[in-house]
């Protein structure tokens, strides 16, 4: 396995279950279980029992493994010079089980859907771009950007508003760009991280020969994890695009006065989406964009930035909820956390965390006291006069 040489290294010392203040524990599943096995430092002494075979693959051993919400929380606290490569460390141990052919069956079903269908839903290519039917969103013909929508923009429910919004901001402020529709393929980033690294493949030579088709040279992404793929990931296959997540782009917009917000009254706190914060390194352009709209008041959460409690849905846990959604799991910790600031608006970047969020806020019996709104809906609500 690759990084096997480094496992013997982690002397479980435990930083990387904590916030930097040393006052929350940070690492979901360990979180929710406070079992060390569920811990970075459990996790990479089972993986080194699992290569010894000191142990088998086991049900109990994947749900550890699949429990992983990638969130990057580890590699922010650890204290050793093999930080970098704790995340990738627990994927290449998920290749290893692929390789093996025993997976939880939710994993299993995630690859056959993106096999199948080029996406987890189960769905026709050709609904791709029904979320745009009612607006005049344009399919890409050399327009300046591709807007990347993705699979949870263009099938869920939650993401599809989002994605809608996100249009709406692009065209009032003139941004030259276009859709790819049903010719949209899966951008791959969690069929990577759940441990498919030959299908992932497969989807990143596919994009990258039909971005070059097409002439895209810019893209703007929907969501965070598409972000992170075509940024950290393309490039090793040839993929060199300028790549920007939305709220980067808005932020932008509203310096350069090419947008300006409306007035909102709202007292709001953000969440930091893992994949645009920890793993991207941008905080700032979602804070902008909300620090622009008159009326809204933002107040953070204790855990923020880079010390952030993830929702829950990385690592492909959106799609198979091997962590799942129990009273002590991050979204409804996080959501709990939220109302203590006493924001009515928990605001957010990305789609998945939308949808983690709101189902934590009915599982919390929350209705009436919390909403959620994603920052571009927030700025297009403002535009609108709503």
């Amino acid at each position: 396995m690759k990084y096997a040489e480094i496992l013997h290294r982690c002397f479980r010392c435990g930083y990387c279950k904590f916030t930097l203040d040393y006052e929350n524990f940070n690492c979901p599943p360990y979180r929710k279980y406070r079992f060390d096995t569920f811990a970075p430092g459990g996790r990479m002494w089972l993986i080194r029992a699992w290569l010894d075979g000191e142990i088998e693959n086991s049900e109990r051993f994947q749900e550890i493994l699949y429990s992983c919400a990638t969130c990057g929380n580890c590699v922010e606290h650890c204290a050793f010079t093999f930080r970098e490569n704790l995340v990738d460390i627990f994927i290449a141990a998920r290749e290893e089980m692929v390789n093996g052919g025993r997976i939880p069956p939710p994993v299993r079903d995630y690859f056959k859907a993106i096999s199948i269908h080029g996406n987890p839903y189960n769905l026709p290519a050709a609904q791709r771009s029904s979320w745009a039917a009612d607006l005049p969103v344009q399919p890409y013909d050399g327009q300046e950007y591709l807007f990347y929508v993705g699979c949870v923009g263009s099938y869920d429910e939650r993401g599809r508003k989002i994605a809608q919004a996100v249009s709406r901001n692009l065209i009032r402020a003139g941004v030259s760009f276009g859709i790819l529709g049903e010719r949209e393929p899966c951008d791959g980033n969690e069929v990577r991280v759940l441990g498919e690294s030959g299908l992932f493949e497969y989807l990143a030579e596919t994009n990258i020969a039909l971005f070059r088709q097409l002439g895209v040279r810019k893209i703007i992404t929907l969501d965070p994890h598409a972000f992170n793929a075509f940024r950290k990931e393309y490039p090793a296959f040839g993929g060199d695009f300028e790549v920007l997540h939305y709220s980067q782009v808005f932020s932008r917009l509203i310096e350069s006065g090419n947008l300006k917000p409306g007035n909102f009254a709202a007292r709001v706190t953000f969440h930091d989406a893992c994949y645009l914060g920890r793993h991207g390194g941008e905080y700032e352009a979602p804070r902008n964009i909300l620090r622009a709209i008159p009326g809204v008041e933002l107040v953070e959460m204790r855990q923020n930035r880079a010390n952030t409690l993830c929702c829950g849905g990385g690592g492909g846990n959106f799609f198979t909820d091997i962590l799942g959604g129990e009273g002590d799991s991050p979204s409804r910790i996080r959501v709990r956390q939220a109302l203590e600031t006493g924001a009515e608006i928990l605001v957010v970047s990305c789609p998945q965390c939308a949808k983690m969020l709101e189902d934590a806020i009915k599982a919390e019996g929350l209705d009436g006291r919390l909403t959620v709104a994603d920052a571009g809906e927030l700025l297009d609500a403002s535009l609108r006069g709503h």
